[in-house]
């Protein structure tokens, strides 16, 4: 079996640096191996069937340019939505969450356009659902953005209990899809909240915060790129795409008088979801982001799912 590629890494810089970043033999005393994929585990297991192959894209420059998109598009939305009737809106958010968890939950391998809707109908409400501790319940930006971190804390922690890995490439059960999937919702919701706690609490401004979290999100890389663990950098990268896009999108959408361009909520959700649309688009058509081992059509590691120790941790 072909071992996969680090999480953090573009497929271009894969190939360039694959006799550079060759995985290293790591001793069985200092590594965890990650245990044996499951088959039918819980209720969702008995409802869709076990994935034949993994249930996330390969990582390539283009996923982080459409999970941006689908950040920003999902606070936009979500804020105009929320311009009119609460409950209207609410019902609209559910029901699209409610639509994306069965497609997703119904194929048995990754396709994009079941992917990106469901994370697009999580983007839209993770923002609702953050948004509403703050507006609704009067919990201080802070006290959401530490609310959120410490669950989001909580996933990875039995995540990792229960499955000995967080690597995206071990997503072939449907266990460890739930996991993914909740860890993909909370990470939503924190960055909305420390998005909306830079811009209003610290008083940076929408711009100031797109400028803080634009640097933010390179330390990752630049930790990768000088040996950190591609795991870890991964959902560095991926939790900071959050504040990031929704502080582009307010940016654009919300009125000059509170720092804004006054573009609007609803043309920006709109411009933004037809931009996701068409890099979806691409990538359903032109199959560029499918993991290598979905080639054989097969899940990786074998019919068992068991995943090598790489010295990447992934």
């Amino acid at each position: 079996m072909k071992p996969h590629r680090a999480d953090f890494v573009p497929q271009g810089v894969a190939r360039a640096e694959a006799g550079l970043l060759g995985s290293v033999a790591v001793p069985s005393s200092l590594a965890r191996r990650p245990r044996p994929a499951r088959t039918t585990t819980g209720l969702s297991g008995r409802l869709f069937g076990e994935p034949d192959a993994a249930k996330v894209p390969e990582i390539t420059a283009l996923f982080w340019v459409v999970k941006l998109a689908t950040t920003a598009g999902g606070e936009a939305t979500s804020d105009y939505l929320a311009l009119g009737s609460h409950l209207v809106g609410a019902v609209v958010e559910v029901g699209l969450l409610v639509i994306g968890l069965a497609w997703q939950f119904r194929t048995r391998r990754y396709t994009a356009t079941a992917y990106w809707f469901l994370a697009y109908a999580i983007a839209i409400f993770g923002t609702g659902a953050s948004d509403t501790l703050h507006l609704t319940f009067g919990i201080p930006y802070a006290g959401t953005t530490v609310l959120w971190a410490v669950v989001l804390a909580a996933v990875f922690f039995f995540w990792y209990r229960a499955e000995g890995t967080l690597s995206i490439h071990s997503i072939v059960t449907r266990r460890r899809e739930q996991y993914y999937w909740a860890t993909v919702f909370v990470t939503f919701a924190l960055g909305t909240a420390l998005g909306d706690f830079t811009a209003t609490t610290l008083g940076l401004g929408y711009l100031s915060s797109v400028v803080l979290f634009a640097v933010a999100i390179m330390i990752p890389l630049v930790a990768w790129r000088f040996g950190a663990n591609a795991v870890g950098a991964f959902w560095a990268a991926y939790v900071i795409t959050r504040p990031l896009g929704a502080s582009i999108a307010d940016y654009v959408s919300k009125p000059r008088s509170i720092s804004g361009a006054g573009f609007g909520d609803g043309r920006t959700a709109l411009v933004v979801t037809a931009a996701v649309a068409a890099g979806v688009a691409y990538l359903a058509i032109s199959r560029a982001d499918i993991q290598p081992d979905q080639a054989d059509g097969g899940r990786p590691g074998g019919q068992s799912g068991e995943q090598p120790v790489r010295a990447a941790g992934t």
